[in-house]
């Protein structure tokens, strides 16, 4: 036998062994459901073409086809009523060391106020308008305008009104100081029930929390990226990388193709390592994560995912997979959503 054949022969050999150690039939079925995780609760849908870190996104809202303001408890409540197994909360912490329940940055975008959010005490907090800066006509009205007046909840008005729920914790800075007040937070409030909360943020403030709460499962862009990264260069082998230990991962629904072992194999290895997968909406490269949204995308979902499915349309979503009537080891097909 000549060496080119042996050459044949010994790739051959290499691919068929590639592909079993990776073949997600060959893995154990999933016994689970999926879980929804509602980003931003259900909230008023915007343009997101031309986004930018800058962009004030009340100001370029779709024409309201609900009454529900996100971080708002009524948008909590409506997004668990939808099927939302947790919800993610935006947090910063006041001057009064408290943490406040909100989206962004400053308030001038949003509410009657001005500022920095967390320049400010909760009680001046607690008395804007949080619907005042919403319009989806250019500014000729302002739909909300009057009615969301006192409605920033404190996280601890968050947490005690829906006390079994779970909550994705997105601290909004990079600053490690931030891991040690929600810390203490939690140490003074044992009725938070830290077990059912898990966090994101800037590197820092996460590898802090880890630190301090080894329990919490914590993540930020940095871990993300590094755990995506290092699945992609040694997955094939069947070896989890430390960077995909005791960690989350986000996977776009347009990237999964290149996931070794993709859906059922690449559940049963991050299941093993302690991790979890949150699947996303094919990502368009705007600013923000783009979730799974609509039917079609839903229907790509594979019927026995058994971990997290991230979304920006709860409303859509929840009720689809509730109408589906699975059982509970199933997440939905496409026969399912189409019943």
């Amino acid at each position: 036998m000549n060496k080119r054949n042996l050459a044949v022969i010994g790739i051959g050999a290499m691919a068929a062994v590639l592909y079993l150690t990776n073949a997600s039939w060959l893995a154990p079925a999933p016994t689970g459901r999926m879980r929804l995780l509602a980003h931003r609760g259900v909230h008023q849908r915007f343009d997101r073409a031309g986004l930018t870190d800058e962009t004030c996104t009340a100001k370029r809202i779709f024409k309201p086809t609900t009454n529900f303001l996100e971080d708002t408890l009524p948008s909590l409540r409506a997004s668990f009523a939808d099927g939302a197994d947790a919800v993610e909360l935006d947090v910063h912490p006041t001057t009064d060391g408290q943490f406040v329940v909100f989206h962004d940055w400053t308030l001038d975008c949003r509410t009657d106020g001005h500022g920095v959010t967390r320049a400010h005490t909760l009680q001046a907090l607690k008395a804007l308008d949080v619907g005042y800066g919403y319009t989806y006509d250019g500014g000729r009205s302002f739909p909300f305008r009057g009615s969301f007046r006192g409605a920033m909840p404190s996280l601890a008005e968050a947490l005690a009104a829906f006390p079994t729920r779970r909550f994705l914790i997105n601290i909004k800075s990079n600053d490690p100081g931030e891991a040690d007040r929600l810390d203490a937070y939690l140490n003074t409030h044992p009725d938070a029930a830290p077990e059912r909360l898990s966090a994101y943020g800037g590197a820092r403030p996460m590898q802090r929390l880890h630190q301090l709460r080894p329990s919490l499962p914590v993540f930020s862009p940095k871990s993300l990226k590094a755990c995506g990264l290092a699945y992609l260069a040694l997955g094939w082998s069947g070896y989890i990388p430390a960077a995909c230990r005791q960690t989350t991962l986000f996977l776009p629904l347009n990237f999964t193709w290149i996931m070794w072992g993709y859906p059922n194999r690449l559940q049963a290895r991050f299941r093993a390592a302690g991790s979890y997968i949150y699947l996303l909406g094919p990502q368009s490269g705007a600013v923000g994560l783009d979730g799974i949204d609509t039917h079609e995308q839903l229907a790509k979902v594979p019927h026995n995912w058994e971990m997290g499915v991230l979304t920006d349309d709860i409303e859509t979503v929840g009720p689809l997979v509730k109408r589906a009537r699975l059982p509970a080891r199933l997440g939905p097909s496409a026969r399912d959503l189409d019943r």
